[in-house]
């Protein structure tokens, strides 16, 4: 038997791949690639400028699968920045230049292209959505209490700025929001001008002594303009109650040359001074998904948000199949956050049920497994939580199940707070809520059941309802007996 440790820690030096091995960056200058105007109209947003980059690298089938992919599939649109295209196969020249055929397989492999640059083949073809998938997967429009703040919690808020990012993340949570839209997908449009929004946001806030608590997001705020985005976060340190503002940004890794310039560092010193002075914990939470993705400029960047004044930078990923689904990919992203780049692991959420996601999604059992897997390792302050979404309920770690039925994949879930539509609902806190894994992952009865029931939307309803009522009678059953046998 072996006395090894199931990982085994080492720490990495984080490193900035050369992208000049690239053909379409091969004449990239240093100061080009550390200028953020470069990079963002160096973006790749189609197949004709992937294929300026990567020239004779990839083999043809590889562009016809992603063609399909935004024909038939793709809830995002393309567009990825020179930074993150760079961390995709960093290593494929380290020994040599790699033919064709190596590199093709190895970017098919690579977990950032998987996420970042999905092609037709990553989906399943079996259960390529949900059928409980839906475009506002967290219900999130439902709760607005003006256009685009979302008031889920008791205490907090979501506001979303605006509808776009640098980058573009094939997952996207508010897909039916956020970019343009795609073949398969028309998005949503705000319908006020942003001033009026923002200032129905805040009169809502002002009107709200028990909101403590601002996450400010999109989007992503790296692409509202530095003194649009300071301007709301002054107007948020004016109110009283709110005692902390969370800024939400993928281009901390994304895009770090924007949180390097001059301009945004001065803004941000400004703005963590005022709130230091009132007492307000300013944060930035990011979202990585791969350790590649952390280089020197994500740490360059990171440090000077942090020395600006910022309190924290905390990491928010979302555990996907293919791209960090296992303890070794998880704790190698948490250390190289920790120890590279100073960001704190603080949550992995399981990927929300958004339609064409099942082949990213894992069951909940999965994610309790390995939850489990990484404790120990990390600091306790550093170890992230595994949390599952529940829409109408929010998030709950993993091992918060109340009921769990693993053939059918269905988990039950219950809340101890109402959202902001349910103010006046008796029943919200007693009520069981359901959550979904991928019926891939389902053993053959389960899987069988669904093939059953999901062709009618009204059928599957009841079915639902009806495996709900058999297990909540089966489940105070069992309690019964326990109790009669309890001496």
């Amino acid at each position: 038997m072996s006395s090894e440790q199931p990982y085994a820690y080492s720490r990495v030096t984080l490193v900035e791949p050369d992208w000049t091995r690239l053909p379409g960056y091969a004449g990239v200058t240093s100061a080009e690639w550390a200028d953020v105007q470069w990079q963002r109209v160096h973006c790749v947003k189609n197949l004709k400028q992937l294929r300026a980059l990567m020239g004779d690298l990839l083999e043809e089938r590889f562009y016809s699968d992603l063609e399909r992919d935004q024909a038939e599939r793709a809830t995002m649109s393309m567009l990825v920045p020179p930074q993150m295209m760079n961390t995709m196969v960093s290593t494929s020249h380290d020994a040599g230049s790699p033919t064709p055929a190596e590199f093709t397989a190895a970017f098919y492999a690579d977990p950032v292209r998987r996420y970042m640059l999905p092609v037709f083949s990553d989906r399943r073809t079996d259960w390529a959505s949900h059928p409980y998938s839906s475009r506002d997967s967290l219900h999130e429009h439902e709760m607005w209490t003006a256009e685009g703040l979302t008031h889920r919690y008791p205490t907090k808020v979501l506001a979303e700025l605006l509808p776009t990012c640098p980058q573009y993340c094939g997952h996207c949570t508010r897909m039916d929001l956020v970019g343009n839209s795609t073949a398969v997908i028309e998005k949503l449009k705000f319908d006020l001008k942003p001033l009026d929004r923002y200032d129905a946001m805040f009169a809502y806030l002002r009107s709200q002594p028990g909101v403590r608590d601002v996450v400010v997001s999109g989007g992503d705020v790296a692409n509202m303009p530095w003194k649009n985005l300071e301007s709301f976060v002054s107007r948020l340190l004016d109110i009283d109650n709110i005692r902390d503002i969370r800024l939400a940004t993928k281009a901390l890794m994304g895009l770090p040359q924007h949180w390097l310039q001059d301009d945004v560092r001065a803004g941000m010193e400004r703005l963590a001074t005022t709130a230091r002075e009132r007492g307000v914990q300013l944060a930035i939470h990011t979202h990585v998904n791969a350790a590649q993705s952390v280089t020197p400029l994500v740490a360059q960047a990171t440090r000077a948000m942090l020395d600006a004044g910022v309190r924290d930078v905390r990491n928010q990923g979302v555990l996907m199949r293919g791209v960090n689904d296992t303890p070794a990919q998880l704790l190698d992203l948490c250390f190289a956050l920790t120890d590279g780049a100073g960001i704190m692991p603080y949550y992995f959420y399981m990927c929300d049920m958004i339609p064409f996601s099942e082949h990213w999604r894992v069951s909940v059992k999965e994610a309790q497994r390995l939850q489990h897997a990484i404790m120990g390792y990390l600091p306790g302050f550093a170890t992230p939580r595994i949390v599952c979404d529940v829409p109408y309920v929010g998030k709950r770690w993993v091992h918060q199940i109340e009921s769990y039925d693993e053939v059918r994949g269905i988990s039950y879930w219950t809340k101890n707070y109402r959202t902001g539509i349910e103010l006046a609902d008796t029943e919200a806190l007693n009520r069981a809520y359901e959550y979904y894994d991928p019926i891939d992952t389902l053993p053959e009865a389960g899987q069988a059941w669904w093939a059953e029931h999901a062709s009618d939307p009204a059928h599957l309803d009841a079915a639902v309802a009806a495996a709900a009522a058999s297990r909540a009678a089966s489940l105070a059953q069992h309690e019964a007996e326990v109790a009669l046998t309890s001496p």
